[in-house]
């Protein structure tokens, strides 16, 4: 069998998948690349380099305390575990301090929220609450506040408590107290590391004392964000930042994140087993990170228990001028000037029966006209994103359903064949850009895929899969991919959309490390080598050559940073490497055409589940190879991604256009596929810069990298 024949063999792989078979693609020898600058696409749109942010107060926010505004009240019962993926702080919840009775939550006069705890006092013996579990650094500031209202002979002390020794610890003695809440600023500073620090508000002397809120944050914050996080994400770049949600959002009322920070009302998060949102990041909080980062906001709206009048009311207080009335809120809030707001997103996974609000299809139509034509009439200029799924989308919900992967409390058993069928009831773009074309700006496509596993159509069930690494990081950009052949369809049943210019927003996507067992969780933050940058390469490469009908995008899962004991960010994860070098040489870019002798073959999987029909990337297999003009022209861009655990070799021949000799070469090309960055160490996953002269006849790509030549246009 020669090379070609393989290739042939190769495509027709997923043929057999339900006979337990792996498929493997040849060795590649030296590839023949053609290079067409002539026939360029629309420009790279800076928002593909997006961050998604899920729910209101993130990661991001530096507050270290949890449930600080007492939602839950305080006792001594063992805390739940507390590594949820969505865990944001660092303690665990407060605990009394003292024999049982001590604390209660009064109800009658709460500082905020539906109760406030009161200490009751007896003399010396100290009594209040703490909490512990905090990480500190030896010798970095702290700085917080404490609300406390209480009896003239309450003596109060704030203490943190970084280790067993006497000196070990240091010590704030509050003055006396009143009946009336005041606040008292906190201030310290640790002298040795610790990961079990304790927050100790305790009194002594008679009476009771109130406390209303708690906060502890590191000293150097930037308007309570992480100042680390902060600069970390204006070097990777981020463009546009997507706010509150997600499935949180389809429960959030905006308005409870206005205001005095303190204030505003704790609320349990029904979506995720009940846990505490402090709503310390609300609207104008966000608004300023992006403003920090230098990023584009991208609002959620709630359209699962929202209205169609609260949307609008949001609209008009971002947008509307001090005459009107929410403007005139927003004004009293701090901010005269409208934050101006382009880019809204209308709800999120409307379609899926676990979120917040669902309805059926024929009646959430009306709901999203209903709701943008509210919107638009506050603000005409405004651009909206209708909460889609194309039948890939519902069709790889359903077979995460059929497989269990999440709780079965979510979702109804799924007996239909996946995939579903264009034009049925579980058709939800279908539906939606024939009823509400008119008020859809962008189209929202979830897109997750599983490197390990296929879906076997006669199984009608994922199944693992023991494919080589090009087949593993394929997977997700062949999401990208089967998006668009849905698209193809839908304009084929309605060519009407030719004319609306509707793009896609891909908001959410990223792999999901699992095996079909349930081995491996989610797997957003599981260390993975170089699967999960080389799949971001891959990813980014295929939204490029689809730059005409995309807006913007944003990868899921910790924003790909890592953060050290305390929670600040220290330098990129190995995909943050990946997306800091795209945007930094993509953005506004022009691809051009780029062809080859070596087809890609079809990875194992079903269409319209978790492939497409058409193999995605360059025919270049088993490299990936893209390029482009810079925003300016002045430059030529050629980007080759090699998969493999191989080196090879690439002749590229460019027409169109002249290089000058003089060029770069960036390139992230670790030791080994198990390479990754870790906190406290030299990076192994890094950027390169070296000088060319000249682009090689003959360009040699090493294993698992990423290569990026930018040369000067004659």
């Amino acid at each position: 069998m020669n090379r070609r024949e393989f290739l042939v063999a190769s495509a027709a792989g997923a043929a057999i998948l339900q006979h337990g078979m792996t498929v493997f693609a040849a060795t590649a020898e030296n590839l023949q690349v053609a290079i067409d600058a002539s026939k360029s696409r629309g420009p790279v749109n800076p928002m593909i380099f997006g961050g998604y942010m899920e729910p209101a107060t993130t990661g991001v926010w530096s507050e270290m305390l949890t449930d600080r505004k007492f939602a839950n009240p305080i006792t001594s019962a063992v805390a739940a575990p507390t590594n949820s993926f969505f865990r944001r702080f660092l303690g665990e919840p407060f605990k009394p301090v003292g024999p049982e009775g001590t604390v209660e939550m009064d109800t009658v006069l709460p500082f905020v929220g539906k109760h406030s705890p009161r200490v009751k006092l007896d003399g010396s013996e100290p009594r209040g609450i703490r909490q512990s579990k905090l990480h500190m650094a030896a010798g970095k500031a702290f700085e917080g506040h404490v609300y406390l209202a209480g009896s003239p002979g309450a003596k109060v002390v704030v203490r943190l408590v970084w280790g067993p020794g006497a000196s070990d610890s240091q010590t704030i003695a509050i003055p006396a107290l009143s009946h009336e809440y005041r606040k008292f600023p906190l201030q310290f500073t640790p002298r040795a590391d610790s990961d079990d620090a304790r927050l100790e508000i305790l009194g002594t002397g008679s009476g009771t004392f109130h406390i209303g809120t708690a906060s502890l944050m590191p000293a150097g914050n930037v308007q309570g964000f992480h100042a680390g996080m902060i600069r970390l994400f204006k070097e990777e770049g981020f463009k546009m930042l997507k706010w509150p949600g997600g499935n949180f959002v389809s429960a959030y009322d905006w308005r409870d994140g206005l205001g005095d920070r303190d204030k505003r009302p704790p609320r349990v998060q029904p979506m995720w087993s009940e846990m505490v949102e402090s709503n310390d990041v609300g609207l104008h909080d966000f608004i300023a990170l992006c403003q920090l980062v230098g990023a584009e906001p991208d609002l959620a709206i709630d359209s699962g228990f929202g209205s169609a009048r609260e949307a609008a009311e949001e609209v008009e207080y971002c947008n509307g001028s001090v005459a009107t009335r929410m403007g005139k809120m927003r004004a009293e809030n701090g901010h005269p000037e409208p934050f101006n707001v382009v880019y809204w997103t209308i709800g999120n996974e409307m379609y899926g029966p676990w979120q917040y609000g669902h309805m059926s299809l024929d009646q959430y139509w009306v709901k999203h006209n209903t709701i943008v034509e509210a919107m638009k009439k506050v603000d005409p200029r405004i651009k909206v994103t209708v909460s889609g799924a194309s039948i890939c989308e519902k069709s790889i919900g359903g077979a995460e359903k059929k497989g269990n992967f999440f709780p079965s409390v979510w979702e109804p058993p799924i007996t239909e064949k996946l995939p579903y069928e264009f034009g049925s009831v579980y058709d939800w773009d279908g539906w939606l850009l024939e009823k509400c074309a008119d008020n859809i700006d962008f189209l929202s496509e979830h897109t997750y895929a599983y490197p390990d596993l296929a879906f076997d159509a006669e199984k009608q069930l994922f199944v693992d899969v023991h494919d080589p690494l090009q087949f593993r990081t394929r997977r997700l950009a062949n999401r990208i991919g089967e998006a668009f052949e849905a698209w193809d369809k839908y304009v084929e049943k309605m060519p009407s959309l030719k004319e609306k210019n509707i793009k896609f927003i891909f908001d959410e996507w990223g792999n999901r490390l699992r095996s079909a067992s349930g081995n491996g969780g989610g797997g957003f933050m599981r260390q993975s080598g170089m699967l999960m940058p080389l799949s971001y390469a891959l990813c980014l490469h295929e939204m490029f050559r689809h730059s005409d009908m995309i807006a913007a995008s944003c990868a899921t899962g910790g924003l790909r940073l890592l953060t050290d004991h305390t929670g600040e960010a220290v330098g990129f994860a190995a995909e943050g490497v990946v997306m800091k070098l795209m945007q930094t040489h993509f953005l506004n870019a022009l691809p051009v055409a780029v062809d080859g002798d070596s087809p890609q073959p079809l990875v194992p999987g079903t269409p319209f589940v978790d492939r497409g029909t058409k193999p995605t990337g360059s025919p270049t297999y088993p490299l990936d190879v893209l390029a482009a003009f810079s925003s300016d022209r002045k430059k030529f861009l050629i980007s080759v991604i090699n998969p493999t655990e191989e080196s090879h070799a690439l002749t590229p021949k460019i027409s169109g256009i002249k290089l000058r000799s003089q060029g770069k070469l960036y390139q992230i090309a670790p030791p080994s596929v198990n390479s990754t960055n870790e906190v406290g160490k030299e990076p192994a996953v890094k950027i390169v810069e070296t000088a060319q002269d000249g682009l090689p006849q003959t360009v040699r790509v090493p294993p698992v990298s990423v290569s990026l030549y930018e040369f000067e246009i004659a």
